[in-house]
């Protein structure tokens, strides 16, 4: 039985290395979903309760934390990159040192 778009989304987010980030893109077309970058967000949304997928490490392809600033989830996806190592400043986090390059 072949993956679902869902599933082939979170194969992908858990291939990500601790201490790396990826972008929605990035993770678009590693499952093979060419330029559906939104769709990442929602599929993330989707994650069924007590999963291991590592969702805080996929971020903006600016570099950007995507929810709002000081939001509850926000804090949470700085918190949990930090405590791998990530440094997040101002909400962003420096592409060019902590992009997943499989």
């Amino acid at each position: 039985m072949e993956a679902t778009k869902d599933q082939k989304i979170w194969q992908v987010v858990l291939a990500i290395p601790k201490g790396k980030v990826a972008s929605y893109g990035q993770i678009a077309d590693m499952a093979g979903l060419g330029r559906q970058a939104r769709y990442i967000g929602r599929a993330l949304g989707k994650l069924p309760e007590g999963h291991k997928v590592p969702w805080y490490r996929v971020i903006r392809s600016n570099g950007q934390i995507a929810f709002p600033e000081g939001s509850p989830t926000f804090e949470k996806q700085k918190r949990l990159l930090e405590q791998e190592g990530v440094e997040v400043v101002e909400g962003k986090i420096k592409m060019s040192q902590y992009r997943w390059q499989p």
